[in-house]
Order: C-alpha cells, then sequence, then structure tokens
C-alpha cells in the first residue's frame, strides 16, 4: 500500500484540499480529504481522475497539419484519410498507435475507445491473425501505460448497399456473421477489453442491424451518427426515416449505445436518444476542424443523454480543450453563455467517459475506483491566477499543463517525457509519409 497527500483534488464533485490517498493492487483503497499524515508521499498541484478519451481514430493522428490546403469538405479530407489508411501495415499500425497514445497519457488521458476497422489487408484478404490490427492496438495502449476498449467496427458498404471501394475493403468482413466470428476470436488482456461499433448507417445495411443488435449484448456499442447532413439525406431517401430512428427500429438505441458527433439532429431524434439515456460522444476539435457544424449538447443532456468527449481524428489531442469547446460553441449557436458548468464538463470527460467504455470502476478519485490520477500544474502562464479549482481545469488548462499521470496505481508520465514523445511521433509519421 502506498499513501500520497494530494495538495488539491476533485472529489465528490468538489475540488478539496490535502487529500490523502490510499493505493493497493491499482485501487483506491481510502479517500480522505483535509489530512495532514506525516508519512505520505507528497503530490504538489491540482489534481483530477484520469481522462476518458471516447472516440479515437489512432491513424488519423498521422493526418494533423497535413489536410489544411485550399477549400473542400469532410468529404475531401475523407479522401485524404483513405490514402494514409491504404499503406498502414501492422508494423507501422503499432507504431503509430504507440506514439499516438502516448500523447493520450502525457494529456491525462487514461483511457481510449478506439473506433477500429482497419481490419485486413490492402486488398481485402484477411492477415494469418484476422485480428492482427486490433491486436496492434492493444498492444500499443499497453506500452503507452493506457487502457483501451477496441471498439471493433462492422463496415459492409461505402454507402447505403454499394459494395466498398478503394481502402474501405480492408474495413469489410463482409457479413454479420463473418464480422462476429473475427472479433469474438479477440483475447484483449487485462488492461483492454472488446466493445462493438457499427460505422454508421451509411455503412451497414438495414437487413443487418437487428442482428447487430442481437450479437452486441451488453457490451459497449458507439456508431457514428448524423454528423454530416448528407448522411441524413441519404438515410431518409434510402429508408424514409432519420439514421437515430433507424437504430432504434432495430433495437440499437439503448444505455449502452454511444452515438459519436450526434450533430444534425432533430427534436424527435433527440426526444429517442434520451428516452433510450444513451451517450452522447462530442469531438469538438474535429468537428470544428471537419466543419461538421455544432451539435445539440445541452439540449441532449436535458432530455436524458449522457455526454462524453472524444479526440476522434486527433487535430487536437487535448481533453481539455474538448470540454470547454462544448460550452463555447454552444455560446456561439445561441449566443448566451453558462450552458454547462465546469463540473458537468469534467464528469462528461471522467466517469461518463470510463463507464461509456465498460469501465464502471474509473473515473473518480474514490474507494474502490482505479487508482488514475492527472496531475496538473496550477501556475503556468494558463493556470495562475485563476482559483486552482474545477474552472481551472476546464476553462483555463491545457494539455501542455499536465505534469503527471498515474493509471491503475502506476505513473506512466512524468514531468518532462512530452519532448521524448514528440520525436517518437515525428519519426513514426515521417516514415509513414516517406
Amino acid at each position: 500500500m502506498t499513501a500520497y497527500l494530494l495538495e488539491r483534488a476533485w472529489v465528490d464533485g468538489a475540488v478539496r484540499d490535502d487529500v490523502l490517498v490510499e493505493v493497493e493492487d491499482g485501487r483506491f483503497t481510502s479517500v480522505v480529504p483535509d489530512s495532514d499524515p506525516p508519512r505520505a508521499v507528497p503530490v504538489r498541484g491540482l489534481v483530477v481522475p484520469g481522462l476518458a478519451n471516447t472516440h479515437s481514430h489512432a491513424f488519423h493522428r498521422a493526418l494533423r497539419g497535413r489536410t489544411q490546403r485550399g477549400r473542400g469538405s469532410f468529404w475531401t479530407w475523407r479522401d485524404q484519410m483513405y490514402a494514409v489508411a491504404a499503406p498502414l501495415d501492422p508494423e507501422t499500425y503499432v507504431a503509430l498507435a504507440r506514439a499516438t497514445y502516448r500523447e493520450m497519457a502525457a494529456a491525462g488521458i487514461t483511457c481510449v475507445g478506439e473506433f477500429h476497422y482497419l481490419h485486413h489487408q490492402p486488398d481485402g484478404t484477411p492477415y494469418a491473425d484476422p485480428n492482427e490490427m486490433g491486436h496492434a492496438l492493444v498492444h500499443a495502449a499497453r506500452e503507452a501505460g493506457i487502457r483501451v476498449t477496441l471498439l471493433d467496427t462492422l463496415y459492409l458498404s461505402s454507402g447505403f448497399g454499394a459494395p466498398p471501394e478503394g481502402a474501405q475493403v480492408r474495413y469489410s468482413d463482409g457479413s454479420v456473421d463473418a464480422w462476429t466470428a473475427r472479433a469474438g476470436a479477440l483475447v484483449p488482456g487485462p488492461h483492454a477489453r472488446v466493445g462493438a461499433a457499427v460505422h454508421s448507417v451509411r455503412a451497414v445495411p438495414a437487413d443487418d442491424l437487428g442482428a447487430v443488435a442481437d450479437r452486441v449484448g451488453e457490451r459497449p456499442f458507439h456508431v457514428h451518427l448524423s454528423e454530416q447532413v448528407a448522411e441524413n439525406d441519404g438515410c431518409r431517401a434510402a429508408y424514409g426515416v432519420t439514421p437515430a430512428r433507424l437504430l432504434d427500429d432495430h433495437g440499437l438505441l439503448r444505455s449502452t449505445t454511444s452515438l459519436v458527433h450526434a450533430t444534425h439532429l432533430t427534436d424527435d431524434d433527440v426526444a429517442l436518444i434520451g428516452r433510450a439515456g444513451a451517450y452522447a460522444s462530442f469531438c469538438p476539435t474535429t468537428e470544428r476542424d471537419l466543419g461538421d457544424g455544432i451539435g445539440p449538447s445541452r439540449a441532449l443532456h436535458d432530455a436524458g443523454a449522457r455526454l462524453t468527449l472524444g479526440s476522434d481524428s486527433h487535430a487536437v489531442v487535448d481533453l481539455f480543450e474538448e470540454m470547454r469547446a462544448v460550452e463555447l460553441d454552444e455560446r456561439l449557436a445561441t449566443q448566451r453563455r453558462g450552458h454547462w458548468t465546469a463540473g458537468e464538463l469534467l464528469a462528461a470527460a471522467t466517469v461518463d467517459g470510463h463507464a461509456s467504455l465498460g469501465w464502471d470502476d474509473a473515473g473518480a478519485i474514490a474507494v474502490g475506483q482505479r487508482a488514475d490520477l492527472v496531475v496538473l500544474d496550477p501556475a503556468t502562464p494558463r493556470t495562475a491566477g485563476t482559483g486552482r479549482d474545477e474552472n481551472t481545469v476546464v476553462f483555463a488548462a491545457v494539455a501542455e499543463d499536465v505534469r503527471r499521470v498515474m493509471v491503475d496505481g502506476r505513473w506512466v508520465v512524468e514531468d518532462g517525457d512530452r519532448a521524448a514523445i514528440g520525436r517518437e511521433l515525428d519519426e513514426v509519421i515521417e516514415r509513414i509519409w516517406a
């Protein structure tokens, strides 16, 4: 057992002083504010629970800074993304994912939901181990020191029944049965879990959605939803309903469902999602980078949905920025302030995010929870003079203010690690583009 004295820490919905935590076998066994123990290891700074990144495509990290020339849209960006996906092999994939996950760890992310659809060889042929690319991601997370929920993704169509084309042939298992058999053979390990995903309603025909609902069970289920107006229009043309209604009609709108983006919703969609108690995984930095739009975060919350946050394409890996972007985007959309409290946004990035990935025992500094700690410097040029409370965390801090990170009772990031992570990313990504 190791005892730490946290100078200031977010516990039970408030920032408290001198929090004594005892850690044994990777979990908190005692949490006592206002303590003064003689032998506890001091942890200076402002401490929050580990953050959960609920939506990641690790290989998209290679695109940062390389897709900004000229005009375009989500759809032109997608072509560039396919060009990066096409040549990746297990060796380059594990190297890129490991470096990306290390960047996440240095930003305070202790668990990631990896939306994984890069399954097969470039021509669509399975590897000798059909899950080699999935195992690469699990291995990368282990080496980076964070937990991962591998959201193994079904992808059968280039759009509303059309066959996969180009790089998409790598994504497709050909049928729900083949996807179920391959994903069912994954053995993740103690730091990893396996969830399920449908890429989108355009990538899986409606006739297959009922079978998916039968196979998913109680695992976390994630799906891109209504990211683009064109997706909604195509769904209505093909099936006569919105994507949210289509999922609900086939039993896939449930409390374990995470709807990624959920940007262009009708009032009926919002009500359906709220009644299901589903999660809405917002990724504001990606949504603004791709020109997706601003989703109705507060309306979803008020209807009964639970907000979580992801970095998606990794245009930015900074969940502090994602947190405040939810509030700031609402301000732009409504011309009013004060939609989300800092505490609500911090909960979205911690306990609710972990729960949506199947880790109900993480995201809080509390007895029995996994011992994850993120230590922020409260005296950087960004955080100094801001009050050293949850508002500092959400509305002032950035990823670079993180000094130390503990995952499952083990320090995995120390102050000064960031430079080495940058060199690793640079080397890996230059090799991919060479």
